[in-house]
């Protein structure tokens, strides 16, 4: 479907027209899939989830959600969405490890994230899930727009291009600004389990 119909209709959705919703759900769904299934890929093999639920829990609490979310663009909808694809993962790794009482975290690779270190280093971290939600927290606090460089680009799977064109910022700016976020992050976690060391 052209990006100007979603468009349309993400804007008649803004304005509160439910059916709009109804009507624009389907036809962002693959890309909605493919959002979930990048995320699962940088989670450990024996995910319980599938990329397919993911999405169904995504399109029920957007379905559900309140009125008054904007959607000024086919952009910001998908960063919404890698958004709450990450809190559904988030809350699925809370849930499980609390069934397991601790075990079982969801680990994840994170070359992009900490590849500024050497191979072994890269080794040596390999954050949960939810220490990596944990760091992207403390740094949507301290700087929001790297927080939301990293959810767009890692998360959300978008290229500096897109990242910029979403934010409207120069492709130069999102690279610098990914590289010290990156930075910033590595820095998070490998305190992180130094102090659980």
């Amino acid at each position: 479907m052209a990006e100007d119909t979603i468009t349309q209709l993400l804007g008649q959705w803004t304005a509160g027209d439910r059916e709009a919703a109804e009507r624009v759900l389907p036809r962002v769904y693959e890309e909605l899939r493919r959002i979930a299934a990048r995320q699962l890929r940088q989670e450990r093999d024996a995910h319980t989830l599938q990329a397919t639920a993911i999405v169904h829990e995504a399109y029920m609490r957007l379905a559900a959600g309140p009125s008054g979310l904007e959607w000024p663009s086919r952009a910001h909808f998908f960063a919404f969405s890698a958004h709450l694809i990450r809190r559904i993962l988030v809350d699925h790794a809370r849930r499980r490890k609390r069934l397991k009482r601790g075990g079982l975290a969801e680990r994840i690779t994170l070359v992009e994230v900490t590849g500024l270190g050497s191979p072994l280093e890269i080794q040596e971290i390999n954050p949960d899930l939810m220490d990596l939600d944990d760091a992207l927290s403390r740094l949507e606090k301290v700087d929001p727009r790297k927080a939301t460089i990293v959810e767009l680009k890692f998360f959300a799977g978008l290229t500096l291009d897109e990242v910029a064109g979403q934010l409207g910022i120069s492709a130069e700016t999102v690279s610098r600004e990914w590289r010290r976020a990156r930075a910033w992050l590595y820095t998070a976690l490998r305190t992180k389990e130094a102090d659980g060391a």
